[in-house]
C-alpha cells in the first residue's frame, strides 16, 4: 500500500496479472476503492491483453508476481517492462515467493520489486514486515503529471519535488518522508532484527527448499491418485521455458499445486491425514504446509472455484 500511495493519485488505476496471492487480489480488487483506486486484472501470459489495458490513460503501473503464489505461474518479466515503458508507467514486480536467490527482477527491467519479508526473507514465521526495493532508473521527472507526488511540488512536504531533489532516490525518500510517516507502516525494530538475521541463511535455505519440492513433484506427477501437478521446475510445465530464463537454475521454487483425483472431498481427507506437513497458510517459515487455496487464501478472489492443494516444502 506505501507503494501505491507513492504512486497514485485518486481516479487512477493499476493494471495487475490475476494471478497473484489472494490477499493482494483482494487488495487490488476491493481495499484500493476506498483511496478511489481501480484495478483492471489481465491475464499476464497473454501480452495483447495487457497492452490492451495499458492504453488506458489512468494506469500508474503494471503489477505481477515473478513467481505466483500459489500456482507457480512465472512471469515474463523482461515482456512486461517493454509493454509497461511502452505506457510510461514502471512494472512494479512482487519478488516474495521467488526471493532474490531465485530471481533478480531488476536485471530484467522491472523498475520495482516489493516482499513481504514475513516470508522466505525472515524464514522463520516470527516476524512480521514489507519491503520496497526502487531501481532508480524510472524517470520521474518525464511523466510528471502521472506522478505529481514525486514529480511535482508535494504540498504535504513543504512544497519539495522529490525527483528534483533526490534524483534517482525519489521514490525511497517519499515513502519514507511520507508514505511511513502518513500510513505507519513500520517494522517493528526486533522484526527487522529477526528479518536480517533470516536473510544471512537465505540461500541455503531456498536452495534445498528448491530441491525438495522437485523431488516430491516429481513423485506425485507419477502417482496414480494425483491428476496434475503445476511445478514450474517441472519440463511438463507450460512455465519451464521462462523459469529457465528467469529463475536460478531453472528452479520452481518452494511452492506448487497440484490436483487429487476425487474433487474436494478426496483433498479434505489427504489434508487431514498428513502427518508431516501442516495445514496453514504462511508460506517461507521453518514448516512445510499443505493447504486448498480456494477455501482459504484464495477464497475471496477469482480463484475461489479452482480445486487444487498447495505444497510447501521445507
Amino acid at each position: 500500500m506505501v507503494m501505491l500511495f507513492c504512486l497514485m493519485q485518486p481516479g487512477d488505476r493499476i493494471v495487475a496479472s490475476n494471478k497473484l496471492y489472494g490477499g493482494s487480489i483482494t487488495q487490488f480488487g476491493k481495499t484500493i476503492k476506498k483511496f478511489n483506486w481501480e484495478c483492471t486484472f489481465v491475464d499476464v501470459d497473454d501480452l495483447e491483453q495487457v497492452r490492451k489495458a495499458m492504453q488506458d490513460p489512468s494506469v500508474r503501473l503494471l503489477f505481477a508476481e515473478s513467481l505466483a503464489n500459489p500456482g507457480g505461474v512465472v512471469s515474463d518479466i523482461r515482456a512486461l517492462a517493454d509493454v509497461a515503458h511502452a505506457a510510461g508507467v514502471p512494472l512494479v514486480i512482487d519478488n516474495t515467493l521467488a526471493t532474490p536467490y531465485l530471481c533478480k527482477p531488476m536485471e530484467f527491467g522491472a523498475d520495482i520489486v516489493v516482499h513481504s519479508t514475513t516470508k522466505f526473507l525472515s524464514g522463520q514465521g516470527n516476524a512480521l514486515g514489507g519491503v520496497i526495493i526502487d531501481s532508480g532508473r524510472f524517470d520521474w521527472s518525464r511523466y510528471a503529471d502521472k506522478f505529481p507526488s514525486l514529480a511535482k511540488p508535494e504540498p504535504a512536504y513543504h512544497g519539495l519535488t522529490f525527483a528534483e531533489t533526490f534524483g534517482d532516490l525519489a521514490l525511497t525518500m517519499f515513502a519514507h518522508a511520507v508514505g511511513l510517516r502518513d500510513l505507519g507502516a513500520t517494522m517493528a525494530p526486533m522484526h527487522a532484527f529477526l528479518t536480517i538475521q533470516g536473510c544471512e541463511t537465505l540461500s541455503v535455505r531456498v536452495e534445498r527448499q528448491a530441491q525438495n519440492s522437485l523431488k516430491v513433484a516429481r513423485f506425485l506427477e507419477a502417482h496414480p491418485k494425483v491428476a496434475w501437478v503445476s511445478y514450474a521446475g517441472l519440463e511438463s510445465s507450460k512455465y519451464h521455458n521462462l523459469a529457465q530464463r528467469y529463475l536460478r537454475g531453472g528452479s520452481g521454487g518452494a511452492v506448487f499445486t497440484f490436483g487429487v483425483r476425487g474433487g474436494f472431498e478426496a483433498g479434505v481427507r489427504l489434508v487431514e491425514s498428513v502427518e508431516l506437513f501442516s495445514h496453514l497458510a504462511n508460506v517461507g517459515d521453518s514448516r512445510s504446509l499443505i493447504l486448498h487455496p480456494a477455501s482459504t487464501t484464495h477464497r475471496r478472489s477469482q480463484m475461489s472455484n479452482v480445486q487444487h492443494l498447495v505444497l510447501e516444502m521445507m
